[in-house]
């Protein structure tokens, strides 16, 4: 039996009612709009896969129409990825009629899942496709031939493919064509690696997804010194389920299996070491399925006194390379960030991508397309985040702003698909070091006011710092809050987010932060040295003695759409720029630090400035910055 009338068949005997909230054009407004602070999320678009009302599909599969993909078998040599050809024909052809690309292959109503509401008939299909193009894409002629040929770059996510013909367009789709399904020879082998820091200087952490359950295969890292013995280190599994989404589309039409998440900790590493490691799962045979071999540098002793890079962006997003889901109009500069950052892999050290990651908004497949995107990048470097609202928010699940912006996630893909050293990784805070380095990560999307339990952990990891052993400290949240001349932010009357550097700013001053870096705000913006609103220092590009106030920089433009500027002329602000880019700091030694902030189109520099100085410039007592009086007097 052909696979086009087992599918008619499977779909018509196992037709049934779901009961499910999410309908595209009524979440598309949701998420557009707000719930109760509306400017408290940057735009960014639709996200593309909310505009296909899938639980609205028809079948009217049509004889004469036909869609073949090839090759079958995919990754053959090891490949995660590979770019497969689609043909196909329908003889009654549209500019509006589309190809998703579905996993698994058997895309069905038993996919469906019970919520509030009630829809009139059972939805023949009720997941959303991975990735869609139109027809007419790549045949101009499509619409007059019926005849078309789609080329898609697909990655390996643990299940096998198939490919659908639509008509009917987005809102109104009408299925009349299935392909026999694809799939990778290993669909469940253990891909993307994401390296990041341990709770301790020499410790490493790599994180990866693969198909294996523990009770099919045991996860382990094999590593150690190149052309050394290797050793092996065991990792833990996570996953989560439907259940654990916040609401739609997560819970809905976005949800796909999202596979098993394994974690092992590379400990007592050397400093400034390069190693070797493959991510592994052994069989209950004893054989071993091993991953391609990687490598890293091990992080400096903290206060090592050592060239150290670090790279610092938000708000990337993911965009498709075969240019699917309208790639070029979501998260137009996606790709221009990471491959300019793949391409200066020897010239950096470790990367701060400050939330935004990519803009799934509940569709769970976008989770591994993003993975592999930076893949290249993570593999090597650590790769450090932090919770953005389109990570955690989501109504009445405890998020700071009660928006719907995770798209029902509320946190969770985020916080098992990627480390970082947080005490409780669903409060996404943590401090990390990096040798002459020492990061105070925030999360905007929890309570930062005085009184609240993540402010006492910033004042806490503000003061721990020894700035003699470490004289750069970094602050970063996703949000603004600090300083930023963004049109939607100035439209409400303020230059920040709404109680951000008035709960903070005395913190900044009196643990004397160098550098505050913000995402959210989809552009580059910095300011004057800064304190209580007044600029407390006349330099633009180099600043030496004291430190009397902190310098404020919203970095949110790592692809995803650009926001505008205020006309009003904010004195504080020394650059702007609306574009895509990324900012490099520099740290020499002990006395010398280098900001950079290039463009994401080109890797030059556009903005920069040097902070020199010497330990007993950090001890110097300044307005605020020292308490009025000490037990000695």
């Amino acid at each position: 039996m052909n696979y086009m009338l087992t599918l008619l068949l499977f779909l018509a005997s196992n037709a049934i009612v779901c009961n499910v909230s999410y309908a595209s054009s009524s979440y598309s407004r949701l998420v557009s709009s707000g719930l109760e602070h509306p400017h408290h999320h940057a735009p960014s678009g639709e996200q593309p896969l909310a505009k296909i009302a899938i639980h609205k599909t028809v079948l009217a599969l049509h004889k004469s129409a036909y869609i073949h993909a090839s090759p079958f078998i995919l990754g053959l040599k090891g490949e995660d990825a590979e770019w497969i050809n689609v043909n196909f024909e329908y003889p009654e052809p549209t500019n509006d009629d589309w190809v998703g690309v579905f996993s698994p292959a058997k895309f069905n109503a038993s996919d469906c899942y019970p919520e509030t509401g009630n829809w009139p008939e059972a939805p023949y299909i009720c997941t959303a496709p991975i990735k869609y193009k139109f027809a007419n894409h790549s045949t101009s002629n499509y619409a007059k031939t019926g005849k078309a040929t789609l080329s898609f770059r697909i990655i390996n996510q643990r299940a096998d493919f198939a490919f659908a013909l639509f008509t009917g367009g987005l809102e109104n789709p009408k299925l009349v064509a299935v392909s026999d399904p694809i799939s990778f020879a290993n669909p469940k082998a253990p891909l993307y690696p994401r390296l990041a820091h341990g709770k301790a200087w020499d410790e490493m952490t790599v994180t990866w997804t693969s198909g294996y359950d523990i009770g099919e295969a045991t996860p382990l890292v094999e590593w150690g010194w190149k052309g050394q013995t290797k050793k092996l280190s065991p990792a833990g599994t996570l996953t989560f389920t439907r259940g654990s989404m916040c609401g739609a589309p997560a819970r809905t039409v976005g949800w796909r299996d999202p596979g098993f998440i394994h974690t092992s900790f590379l400990k007592e590493l050397w400093p400034n070491t390069i190693y070797e490691y493959r991510m592994g799962h052994m069989l209950p045979n004893g054989s071993t399925v091993w991953s391609k071999m990687y490598s890293f540098k091990a992080s400096p002793y903290p206060g090592q006194n050592s060239l150290q890079r670090v790279i610092i962006f938000g708000d990337m997003g993911k965009a498709e390379r075969d240019g699917s889901n309208e790639y070029a109009s979501y998260q137009p500069g996606s790709l221009i960030t990471t491959d300019q950052l793949i391409n200066d892999l020897d010239n950096y050290d470790i990367v701060f991508h400050i939330g935004d990651l990519p803009y799934a908004n509940g569709f769970l497949s976008q989770w591994d397309q993003f993975t592999s995107q930076v893949e290249p990048i993570s593999s090597v470097k650590p790769y450090m985040i932090a919770s953005g609202n389109h990570e955690r928010d989501f109504p009445n699940t405890g998020s700071f702003y009660d928006t719907p912006d995770s798209g029902g996630e509320c946190g969770v893909p985020a916080e098992l698909m990627y480390y970082v050293p947080a005490d409780n990784r669903a409060k996404f805070w943590y401090s990390t070091d990096y040798g002459m380095f020492h990061f105070c990560i925030a999360d905007s999307e929890h309570d930062w006011r005085e009184g609240s339990e993540q402010y006492a952990w910033i004042e806490k990891c503000l003061a721990s710092v020894d700035r003699q052993k470490q004289p750069w400290l970094i602050f970063s949240a996703h949000r603004v809050l600090g300083y930023s001349s963004n049109s939607w932010l100035a439209n409400e009357g303020a230059f920040e987010e709404p109680m951000g550097r008035a709960h903070l700013q005395k913190l900044w001053q009196k643990y004397k932060v160098d550098i505050a870096f913000y995402g959210h705000v989809h552009n580059y913006e910095r300011t004057c040295p800064i304190y209580q609103n007044q600029c407390v220092n006349p330099e633009i590009s180099h600043y030496s003695g004291t430190v009397n106030g902190t310098i404020h920089v919203v970095v949110g433009g790592g692809g995803s759409h650009l926001s505008d500027f205020t006309e009003i002329n904010t004195f504080w602000s020394l650059y702007k720029d609306y574009d895509w880019g990324f900012v490099k700091l520099t740290a020499f030694n002990h006395s010398s630090l280098l900001f950079e902030y290039k463009k994401s189109s080109d890797g030059k520099v556009y903005d920069s400035f040097t902070i020199s100085r010497d330990y007993r410039d950090v001890l110097a007592c300044v307005h605020d910055g020292c308490e009025a009086t000490t037990l000695a007097t």
